[in-house]
């Protein structure tokens, strides 16, 4: 049983994706293709402003530990063999993948009950920013998932965070991964 959980710059390949979770010993392998709309790709509009690209911004170490909680409550709840998440970080044109999550398990039940739980946990809980580019004015504008838990308490209807709110999570991340290192420093 093994976790993939990877932050690129690169191409994602779904093929090479699928492989690492495939198994003789599993019957389903169930995936989530990150194109933003209907499929997962990149889309190329948002409220009638035509998007050139994106660009993903995460505190990596954050990022990645909170990925792996997710596939803790996945093999916690869910029979399954493998489990990989990736997402694209910098810049991502249009119609390019944005996020993979593959997970392979004996009966396809809980590969896709899986699948539909690391999506949609990634969405609300991991601190990925994502920064659309307009093709016209050719200005861009910090985009967050309408169902991203740390906004969620804010008195504001929106999930856009501003320039700030972006800074001051990631220093509280900076912190936070601060303290768990000399807690782990002090440990040995």
């Amino acid at each position: 049983m093994a976790d993939h959980i990877i932050l690129t710059s690169d191409k994602l390949i779904v093929e090479e994706i699928t492989n690492l979770v495939s198994s003789p010993d599993c019957g389903a392998v169930s995936l989530f293709i990150g194109f933003s709309c209907n499929v997962g790709t990149t889309r190329d509009n948002f409220e009638g402003k035509q998007v050139a690209k994106l660009e993903y911004e995460a505190y990596t170490p954050m990022a990645e530990a909170e990925i792996a909680k997710i596939c803790e409550i996945i093999r916690n709840k869910w029979r399954v063999k493998h489990v990989a998440v990736f997402h694209r970080l910098g810049v991502v044109p249009v119609m390019d993948i944005s996020v993979v999550v593959a997970v392979s398990s004996e009966h396809r039940s809980d590969s896709l009950e899986a699948v539909n739980f690391a999506i949609n946990a990634l969405k609300s809980s991991v601190p990925i920013w994502k920064k659309e580019i307009y093709c016209e004015s050719g200005e861009a504008e910090w985009k967050e998932n309408r169902e991203c838990s740390w906004r969620r308490s804010s008195s504001a209807n929106s999930c856009e965070p501003s320039d700030q709110t972006r800074e001051a999570e990631l220093l509280s991340y900076l912190l936070m991964d601060g303290i768990d290192r000399r807690i782990d420093d002090t440990s040995h």
